[in-house]
């Protein structure tokens, strides 16, 4: 559980597949980029549901999940999401967006076989959203994204647990069938141990006292503010083992920060793809802009950093399939890629002047959505300070 690695299903079977999620989300995604039913905090649940009918039927709907229950390795996994991310619907429409593909792929490796037939199989079919509840307010000395620090608590109540505390950045969490907590036990026995848990959804004793207003508005139910109050949740819901919720974080997070960067590099193509089209079309003092100097070579830098970001992704993908967690491995593809894509948007948004900045085609929106991409998972500062202290214990540990 904590380290092997899927097998997959090999290179013809994934040039496959990638081929079909790149044409259905080309060919039948990218058209509904303009539908209206998207709103501050991104498209409609009746969107999602009508997108994935459609993939449903083109036989791309969880694609990294074969029907008979097979992962594809995580090697596999980039080469897939990066086609859905052609489209900031395409991972929510063929079902490999956040934090679904997160909560499947932790449900896989930990979840019990009732577990995975109750919430698992919902979310592999498509039939509605989850939500990931871990990150607290950071006011008043709360946690943050520091779960360390996490004041949401779960204690014993005969054959149940009883959670009570307040989350914030729940991606989703409004609309989800689906929900994974997470709390610090506060049983004498525990030493403060976390403990995650399986929860339908809707409850009442869960409630979203608002939803953010963010610069992203591609994910379907925002990101809320919520509040805990005295959740009864059966012992047998418990996700795993008691005290050892932390760990199952991380088995979460590593992949979860690497699929971040799969869907994000594959806007970053998009929006290349967009401004080269516009640069090679539009003249300006006598001649196209691609033919300028600073133009061209604003583009030729963003093909320099998508193979960087394209490599670190595969790098990195490589390492987690070898069998290892693979968080040194992650923290540096999260910060190499989302500050490489970062500046990829921020290129092609100059390159086409102020048809950039506006909402006429799509890369204004991908620059807003990639630059969110930077603080999410882990600010790039967070993982850099965390790879400082490896560096200061390898050096201790080299010359002990």
């Amino acid at each position: 559980m904590s380290g092997e690695a899927y097998p997959g299903v090999g290179a013809e079977k994934t040039a496959e597949i990638v081929a079909k999620v790149e044409a259905f989300v080309r060919d039948v995604v990218i058209p509904y980029e303009v539908d209206p039913r998207q709103d501050d905090h991104g498209p409609t649940d009746a969107l999602i549901v009508e997108l994935k009918g459609k993939a449903r039927e083109a036989g791309v709907l969880t694609p990294h999940i074969l029907p008979d229950g097979q992962h594809l390795s995580q090697r596999e996994t980039a080469a897939v999401l990066k086609a859905s991310g052609l489209s900031i619907l395409g991972p929510q429409a063929v079902n490999t967006a956040a934090p679904d593909e997160g909560n499947m792929f932790l449900l896989g490796k930990v979840g019990s076989p009732e577990l995975k037939e109750r919430f698992l199989k919902p979310l592999v079919e498509g039939k509605g959203r989850s939500a990931f509840f871990m990150t607290e307010p950071a006011d008043d000395e709360g946690a943050g994204s520091d779960p360390s620090m996490m004041k949401t608590t779960c204690r014993r109540d005969g054959n149940h647990w009883i959670i009570s505390g307040r989350k914030k950045f729940i991606t989703g969490a409004d609309g989800a069938i689906v929900g994974i907590i997470m709390a610090k036990s506060i049983e004498p026995d525990s030493e403060g141990g976390a403990c995650m848990f399986m929860v339908d959804l809707p409850d009442p004793a869960i409630r979203t006292t608002r939803v953010l207003g963010t610069m992203d508005d591609s994910m379907p139910g925002g990101h809320a503010e919520v509040e805990i109050d005295d959740l009864r949740v059966p012992a047998d819901q418990m996700l795993g083992e008691a005290g050892e919720g932390f760990k199952y974080a991380q088995i979460r997070l590593s992949p979860a920060r690497l699929s971040h960067c799969m869907r994000w590099y594959g806007a970053g193509v998009r929006a290349q793809e967009i401004a080269t089209d516009y640069v090679n079309r539009r003249k300006a003092f006598g001649k196209l802009l691609i033919d300028h100097e600073g133009v061209g070579f604003m583009l030729a830098e963003n093909l320099i950093d998508l193979k960087q970001a394209e490599l670190m992704i595969d790098w990195c993908a490589d390492a987690l399939d070898s069998g290892s967690i693979g968080t040194t491995e992650s923290s540096m593809a999260k910060v190499a890629v989302s500050e490489a894509l970062s500046r990829v948007a921020d290129r092609c948004v100059q390159v086409m002047g102020g048809t950039g900045v506006t909402r006429d085609t799509m890369v204004e929106k991908f620059y807003r959505e990639i630059r969110c991409f930077r603080i999410y998972d882990g600010p790039t500062e967070v993982h850099k300070w965390s790879l400082a202290k490896k560096i200061k214990r390898d050096w201790k540990h080299a010359n002990a």
